[in-house]
Order: structure tokens, then sequence, then C-alpha cells
């Protein structure tokens, strides 16, 4: 894509269908048919196999295929017998490719390396080692080997031949460029001094229906020969050698599931059961023993008690197998990256998202575009879209200062190594950042690239100044022209490509990543869903200019800060025994600027490091809306491919007897399942091939470009790149034409009555909508990955201002209870297909706390009640009751003891969680609650507002400012009805005795239970830096109000009389 003259704006009014051509097409002719005795592809001898035995590639029908040609097919080509058309299975002494079910135990490396056969001197002689037939090599002496260099077979195209049936050719789309390395690089063997017995073909099929046997085959195979036999040549001078190990190293995985250590996950499974246990004895003596004197009371805490019960329950299980994952970044290189070759690496389109420039400061933006721009990976590959969803001339102003300042700072980071690649984070850490660097002029070059970074920060605040003003005539661009986006909710779709391949380099004269400006039509009356149609509309535009096969999403505050994390997550997405299954791979949020406490546990680390682990152990972690590595195929609501089962062992026929009645109505009503196949017809039409399983015959249907343009838009470029599962765009599309197509598809009606939102891309429906994308594939059967690299992949920023916090907490639970009212809840939706029951309990515990608020509210007022009017929501406990006590609060602290342990959350992190649990429950949920009623039942939505009261400049100051708002009633009188229901209960147990303490104590603790969890936020409300401590406040008061009381009220030290009351009569007694 290159970079376009200028800014292409305007509203598409589509009177035309824009048709591309393909590129040239070559026939393909048949080739005379050969004796039975030879290979009927290549014309060699079939040959013997390691044991001496014919080889026969297909056991299906036998058809005559040399070892070559099967090891060729099954490497580079199309994987299937040329007669029979099944495929052709693994055979010993052979690696795995992509495609071998993971069964399918026939890994034997001692025969695929075992050079001392005298069987294999045709191989290494065709391999160019000609003096082979001297001497074989030994064990000891194979290190000494010249390197083979395989080449990777690019994939061909078969086109029509004007003898052939056009309905018997086999079409292969184009892939991706430079994606064509698959499985392991190890040597094949064959032995010809023995023919194989002849067998008789099939005289009704024909090869060349299949692309087989024809001059374009024959001239493939000689090429891809001859080149091999080069390479070797090139080798035999000494200048590489033929290392074993490096083979081996190919074919390994690219990564590794590490389970949690036996000695840690047992016991933590083990008291999970003892904890359901107790809990169920718990429950039977609470509800068998009600409070006759506080009947309200108990039955208040025994609901609120279940409900706990239930949403621990939800929350625990789905971290029942927990995993971690290990990536080989080198095995990536050695199989995708070979030295003198294109990177075979998959593109990658990385989308960021912005809207308000004044509340997202554009220096911030500016960061995470170029940690983008320098991340490590080919340049080639990486492609940038900036989603302005505000329309504002400051955000693309920004990106152009942005993209002359990368021209400096990539350079400078790929020289040095730098990390993190965020000029502002990397200037601005206190570490030695000469640490491991050996070039004498980083110094010279880092004040030099300092200095240009605070000018380029100058020129953004400049901007930013400007920007504060607006003009009475809108803005103007340099040329004249006024901004097509001055009315923020009426303007035309803008998109500028910035940077492209062949308009963009740094002062090494090197390529720099494209990056593409991006604001979508907006227009009264039609509904914008916000961030998710904004999204949408990056993947309608990148699947048009460049439509890599994955898809990264970051938010504007949200930088690259490991610059091998696109490289971690290819480590998953193309490693062939598992990326086919993955539809993305989700890194952990984490953040920079957080007070060293973290008061109100914005790392959020027990869900980041516990609860998402645990579900990587399942199904995958759920999506979180930033961070995350997506399949392009998977946001287009396909069904993940299913893998296809080895045979059993063992017999099992009495079971599928059993089984057989009551199978037979559910197969009945079962409709196959499709697996979507691209095929391009002519150039004037597409056809989708739907092979329909679970028929006897290989029935086919063609779904009519009518139905995929009611499914993707009427965009027939778009559609056409939705077919390519590798990506990669049509080469004949001219710039203007791409650029046309673009602004097309992020006009604001382009979605009308598609199935955009409803099951492609992101979802509709809720303000959280990274939850319900991430339901909806796992529903399709998909399965995702949680990566945790050493290094941190990506860092944002958090609020750790305490209204901030809780405005941004109640965002969240207003979309789960969105979420829960819609018809994607996960209570009810999504039966049937590949959703796990232990993900769906965690989705459905994702959807209902909100709701816990209810309960919460009611249990942390509780302990005021009861000291207020001197009852209890429990009887006097004997002592069965109080083993079963003790036995719940035991097995509590266990479990968390536990987790702590395997997942290496720190104690102190654990406690922040659990007190912000108790302040976002009884404030953010229960307003989200209420919210979420009024706008989804009456059609009311309430909005809170910030208001700022006061704020520093120093560090951390934003923790300290005090911004009122509604949210802070809620726990702020449960705070005070707590202090005063403590200072009663004291004062009447001193009032009425030693005797009164006993019972007293129960409820003091449920009292300051509630009273330390709500002690960040009483900090929030009183505490300041550099004055006296709150604890120090709140002591006080206690202690002075309860010593007032004792003081006016009561004398301790009297006993109160029973006898009767003796009054003065007036009268001498003596």
């Amino acid at each position: 894509m290159e970079v376009s003259a200028g800014l292409v704006a305007g509203s598409h009014n589509r009177d035309e269908i824009v048709v591309i051509p393909r590129d040239g097409e070559f026939s393909a002719r048949q080739m005379q048919q050969q004796s039975r005795q030879i290979c009927k592809i290549c014309g060699d001898e079939v040959g013997f196999t390691i044991g001496g035995e014919p080889f026969v590639a297909c056991n299906e029908c036998a058809f005559p295929v040399c070892r070559t040609c099967y090891d060729y097919e099954r490497r580079e080509g199309s994987q299937v017998c040329p007669q029979c058309k099944t495929r052709f299975k693994r055979l010993r002494g052979y690696p795995r490719v992509l495609g071998d079910e993971e069964e399918d135990n026939i890994d034997d490396v001692e025969n695929e390396f075992n050079f001392e056969n005298d069987g294999v001197i045709h191989d290494f002689q065709c391999y160019g080692f000609e003096q082979f037939d001297q001497d074989i090599p030994s064990h000891d002496s194979r290190d000494q080997l010249p390197r083979v260099h395989l080449p990777n077979v690019m994939h061909m195209h078969y086109h029509e031949d004007t003898d052939i049936d056009p309905d018997k050719h086999a079409l292969v789309p184009m892939g991706t460029p430079g994606f064509g390395g698959k499985g392991a690089l190890v040597l094949p063997y064959h032995y010809t001094k023995t023919r194989v017995r002849p067998r008789s073909l099939d005289p009704s099929k024909d090869l060349a229906v299949y692309g087989y046997g024809s001059i374009a085959w024959k001239e493939r195979m000689e090429s891809w020969k001859q080149k091999q036999e080069k390479q070797q040549m090139n080798g035999e001078g000494g200048e590489d050698e033929f290392d074993l190990s490096m083979l081996n190293e190919i074919r390994q995985p690219l990564s590794r599931r590490l389970p949690i250590p036996s000695s840690q996950i047992n016991p933590y499974r083990i008291i999970i059961m003892i904890r359901l246990v107790v809990l169920g004895f718990f429950f039977h003596y609470r509800i068998t023993h009600p409070v006759d004197d506080a009947y309200g009371l108990w039955l208040v805490s025994v609901i609120c008690e279940i409900w706990f019960a239930v949403s621990w329950i939800l929350d625990q299980f789905p971290k029942w197998l927990p995993i971690d994952r290990e990536t080989y970044l080198d095995r990536l290189s050695l199989r995708y990256e070979k030295e003198g070759q294109p990177s075979q690496l998959s593109a990658v389109d990385i989308f960021v998202s912005t809207v308000d420039p004044l509340k997202e400061p554009p220096l911030v933006t500016a960061n995470t575009v170029l940690s983008i721009l320098a991340v490590d990976y080919p340049v080639d590959k990486v492609a940038c879209y900036v989603s302005d969803d505000g329309a504002a001339m400051l955000t693309f102003e920004t990106l152009s200062e942005t993209s002359e300042f990368a021209k400096k700072w990539i350079p400078f980071c790929k020289k040095f190594n730098i990390e993190p690649r965020a000029p502002e984070s990397y200037f601005s850490q206190n570490m030695d950042y000469l640490q491991g660097k050996v070039l004498t002029s980083f110094i010279k070059e880092r004040r030099a690239m300092k200095r240009d970074y605070e000018v380029f920060k100058v020129r953004i605040n400049a901007l930013v100044a400007n920007a504060q003003k607006v003009p009475e005539d809108g803005w103007t661009m340099q040329d004249g022209t006024p901004w097509p986006g001055n009315n923020v909710r009426d303007h035309p779709g803008m998109i500028q490509v910035i940077l492209g391949q062949n308009g963009g380099l740094d002062t090494d004269g090197n390529k720099l990543p494209q990056l593409v400006y991006v604001s979508r039509e907006k227009r009264p009356g039609f509904n914008h869903h916000k961030k998710a149609g904004a999204m949408n509309a990056l993947v309608r535009v990148s699947g048009v200019l460049t439509n890599a096969p994955y898809l990264l999403n970051l938010d504007c505050d949200h930088y690259i800060n490991n610059s091998k994390a696109i490289r971690e997550a290819m480590c998953f997405m193309m490693d062939p025994s598992l990326g086919k299954t993955v539809c993305y791979v989700q890194f952990p949020q984490r953040f920079d600027g957080i007070d060293k406490n973290d008061r109100y546990a914005n790392r959020n680390t027990v869900f980041f490091d516990i609860n998402m682990k645990g579900l990587d152990g399942i199904q995958g972690p759920i999506y979180v809306g930033t961070g995350c590595v997506f399949r392009r195929q998977a946001l287009y609501g396909l069904d993940a491919p299913t893998q296809k089962k080895a045979p059993s062992r063992i017999c099992n026929c009495w079971l599928k007897w059993c089984c057989c009645c009551c199978s037979k109505r559910k197969k009945k009503n079962k409709k196959p399942k499709s697996e979507v196949k691209p095929l391009l017809n002519d150039e004037y039409s597409l056809e989708l091939v739907v092979s329909q399983e679970g028929s006897q015959g290989d029935d086919q249907a063609l779904i009519s470009k009518h139905k995929l343009e009611n499914k993707f838009g009427q965009s027939p470029v778009f559609v056409v790149s939705t077919l390519l599962e590798k990506g990669g765009t049509l080469k004949s599309a001219s710039t203007a034409s791409l650029l046309k197509e673009a602004i097309y598809v992020i006009s604001c009606c382009y979605e009308d009555e598609t199935e955009w939102g409803k099951e492609i891309g992101w979802i509709y429906g809720s303000v959280t909508e990274d939850i319900l994308t991430g339901f909806k594939m796992h529903c399709h059967g998909w399965r995702s990955i949680y990566c945790m690299p050493k290094r941190p992949a990506f860092k944002g920023s958090a609020p750790i201002n305490l209204s901030d916090r809780l405005h941004q907490v109640l965002r969240w639970a207003l979309g789960s209870i969105e979420i829960f009212f819609s018809r994607h809840c996960p209570v009810w939706y999504g039966y049937g297909g590949g959703l796990n029951w232990l993900e769906r309990f965690s989705y459905i515990n994702s959807t209902i706390y909100p709701f816990t608020s209810l309960p919460l509210v009611a249990y942390c007022a509780l302990p005021a009640v009861c000291l207020l009017t001197g009852n209890f929501i429990t009887p006097v406990l004997d002592n069965v009751a109080s083993l079963w006590f003790l036995s719940l609060f035991i097995s509590i602290f266990a479990t968390s003891i536990l987790e702590m342990r395997w997942s290496g959350v720190a104690i102190d992190e654990w406690w922040r969680n659990e007190q912000f649990w108790v302040i976002g429950g009884v404030s953010a949920h229960l307003f989200a609650v209420f919210q979420g009623l009024l706008k989804m039942l009456a059609g009311v939505d309430t909005n809170f507002t910030v208001t700022s009261k006061s704020g520093d400049d120093e560090e951390f100051a934003e923790l300290y400012a005090f911004k009122w708002t509604t949210l802070l009633i809620p726990p702020t009188t449960l705070l005070l009805l707590n202090i005063i229901g403590v200072v009663a209960g004291v004062s009447n147990a001193i009032n009425n005795g030693y005797e009164s303490w006993g019972p007293l104590f129960g409820k003091l603790f449920f009292a300051f239970w509630v009273i330390v969890h709500l002690y960040p936020f009483l900090k929030g409300l009183l505490g300041r830096k550099n004055r006296t401590p709150t604890i120090i406040i709140v002591w006080s008061i206690l202690l002075a109000s309860v010593f007032s009381l004792l003081w006016v009220r009561i004398d301790p030290f009297l006993a109160k009389s029973d006898g009767p009351i003796l009054e003065e009569c007036g009268l001498d007694c003596k």
C-alpha cells in the first residue's frame, strides 16, 4: 500500500461494482502415461522402505508415488493422493506436518536420523552428497557433514486448460507472500535397487484434473531438486555444517504447557473439596437453627450467605486447572526466518483506538504509536491503524509529527536494542541505561535522541495548546482546506496513509511500517456503537488495504513494553500443532504510575495472575479489551476447525450398543457442520465452496455472492479478502480503487442489514464489548491462549484516584448487567456449541457479579443493626456449631494461601483485592444494578458526573485529589453506621456489666470486618500525604466517643441493684 497523495475523505455513494481482475494465469497440460513400475508424478522409481518392503504412499488405492514426491507433497503440496484424493498419512521415518493427527504416535526420531543404513545412499546423492558411495558417515562424524538447506516452495496456482473440463480443476488460492514454511526440514529416504510391484490404475481418473503428471509439475520438481543441489554444492566449501541439532530444533513445537507442580496444586484442590463439604454442613446448621428473637436478621443473613456460596463456586471451579506457558522464540526464527530468504512470519494489523484528545493526551497516543512502529518484527509485515472516533484535527496532526520523529526513533531502538520502545517510558525509567550496551556511540546518540524527543514533546504540547480554543469558522488544514471533521457528529469518513511501504524511509534508508489514520463516517440518526463500531470499521479498512491474517488491538494508553510481544503471540498462532484452533492470544494488563501500595487494587493482580491462569487450562482466558492478538477468520464468525480423533484401540462395541437408542433421535436433528473453503471462480464473480460433513458422498454447495454480501456487506473487494485464510490483497488493484473501497466500508450505512455486530467482528449490545466478543468466539468452539512473558508485553495507565477508579468499575459492571439482560447471556445462550462447562461458569460469574452488591450491602449493614439492637444473626453456639464455623474460616484462609502459593501473588496484593471487592461492591456495583435496571427495563439512562475539587503537582498527586460523586454515599453510610454501632455496643456492654462482654465479641468482630475492608475508602476520603495518618484520626474519634460516654452517663465500677428503688419519704424513723 503506497502513501496517498493527500487525505481521502468522502461519503461513498455506490452506483457501480468495482471488479479487480486476478493475476495472470498459466495452463497445465497432461503428460504421457508412464510405465507401471515408476512414479506416476515424477517418473522416478518408487523404491523401498527402510525395512526393505515396497514403498506404498497411499494405503487406500496404492497409487504409485515415490518417496521424494510423497515427502514433497506432504510438506509443500496438497497432501492428498492424486487418484483417490485421500490425505497422505504420515509414514515411519517422516516428520509431522500441518494437519497430522496429534494422536498419531509414529514419532521415530531414531529412524529419521539413522544414516548408517546402506539403503540411504541414493537419498544423499539426490541432495548433493556425491561421495557417499565410498564412505557412509558414522554417528561421530555427522557434525562434519555440510548443512543442507531445503528451500521453501511457494504455493502454486492451477488454472484452466482448454482440453479439460473446468469443473474438474482443483484451484488453490494464493496465500500471503512469504508465508510458506511448513513442518520440519528432515531428509527423506528411499531405496531404488528393487522395483515395486505394479498396481493397476483407474482408467476413469485423469491426473491433469488434480494438477499432477503435467509439464508444470515436472518443471517444479526439477527446479526444486536443482535448488537443493545448488545449495548443497555451496555448502561443501566449509561455510556451513550439517547440524542435526538445528534440524531437530526446527521440528520442535513453538510453545509448551507448564502444569502447576502437583505439590502445589493437589493440596489446593483438596482444600477446595473440604471447603465444599464444610460449607454443606455449615448451611445445614444455619438453616436448622433459626434465631427466634431476631428472625428477620437471621433470614437476611442466610440468604446473603447462600448467594455468597454460589458466587464462590462460580469463581472457584474455573481455577481448577491452572497452567503456565512457555514460548520458544528461537525456534520461531529458525522455522520462519531463514537466512537469505524473505521472512515467512505472518503479517499483523495493529489497531489503536482513541476518541477525545483532550481526555486522552496526544503525547500518550504518540508514544503508543512509536512503540508499535519500532516493534521487533519485519517492517513489511506490520501495519498500524489509528482510529480517531472524535474526528479531531489534533489527533491527525499528532500522527503527522509522530511519523517524522519515528524516522529517527526506530533506527535508534533497533540499533541499540532499546526496551521499552515508547520514548516517554524509556527516558523516565530509573535504571542504569548503560547496562548491556557495548557500542561507544550509544551515549552520544542517546543524548541526541533525548534532545530530539524533548523537541518533539514541545511540538505536541504546542498543538494541544492551540487546540484549546476552537476557531469560529472551524479548523483548516495547511493548504487552507476546511477540516472535514469540524462537526464531530456529522462528518464524512477520512483515511490518510501517513507512512507506507513505498513512501517512508528512516534516517538509515530502511523502510518503515505502515501508519494509517482512519476516522469513520458519522451522521445524525445512526447508531455508531461506540468503541465496538470503531473496531469493526478498522477490521474492514484493514481487510481492504492490507488484510493481515492476525490483528492486535491496543488502547491508546497501552504501549508495547516488550518489543518481541508479537513474536510471543506468533509462537501460538503459527504453531502447526496448536494454532489452527486458537482465536486469540490474550496478554495480561500491566500498569505504570500506580502508587507502591496500590491502594485501590488498580493492578488487579488476583484476576490476571490467578483467574486467567485457571481459565487457560480449560478453554482459554476471556478477552479483556486490549493487549490481544486475534485471528482474523475467528472475528468473521466462523466455527473453529474440528480435529479428527484417532480410532480407539479399545473395543467399545458394548458402549455403542447401549448408547445407540439414545443417540438415534439426536442424530436425526443434528445438522451437518460446514467447513468454509475459499474459491475464486473468475474475475467477475466469487463463490464459496462449503463441504457438507456427515453425508457419505462429497456433496458441495455453492453460496452465492448475494449471500456473502448480505453477511459481510456490499463491498466486493472486502468480501474477497474474507475468503483468504492466510491474508493478502489483490496485487492488481490500484491505490485509488483500494482507497475508494476503504472509504465505502467505513460509511455509516455499510453495516445495515448485515451481520456486523451480531455474528461478525466486535459484538454490539454492551459497553463491555470485549467480554461479549470473546464469549461468542468460545461458543463457536475456538480456544484462547494466555501468554505471560517474563517482560510484560504491554503497559498502560490506570486511574489511581478513588472516584475515577469507582467510575471505571461502574462502567464494567454496567456492561455485565447489559449482557445479563441480552440474548447473549451465558446463563441460557450457547448450549450445544463448543463452550466448555467450566468456561461457562466463568462467563456466568463475570455477568452476575454486580448483583452480589445487594446481599453485600445488606451483610455489611447487619453488624451495625446487631450492635444497636442487641440481637445477633446466630444463636448461642454449641461445640459442634463452633467446630463448623471454625472449619469454614480455616478452609477460607487455606484456599487463599494456597492460591497465592501456586500463582506467586503477594499477600498484600491479595488483601488489597479483597478490600476493593467490598468497596466496589457496595458502591459502583450497586449503582450499576439500579442503572442497568432503569436502562434495560424503563429506557432511562442515568449518568453520574465527577467534579474535581483539588489536586497537587507532585508525584501521585491524583491519588490524593478528592472528587465528589454519588458513588461515595453508600460506603460512607455503611462506614459511619458500623462506627456508631461499635460505640453503642461497647457502651451498652460496659453499662450492663461484665456478663454482656461475651456476646459482644462476635458482634464486634463482625463490625470490624466491615471497617477493615472499607479502610482504604476511608483513607481516600480523609487521608492526605504528609498529614496525620487516617488510622490515628479514626481511632481517636472512636476512643474519645467511648470514654466520653463512660464518663458522662455511667459508672462502670458499681453494679446495678435488682432490689426495690428507695426514695426519701420525709419521715424521721428514729
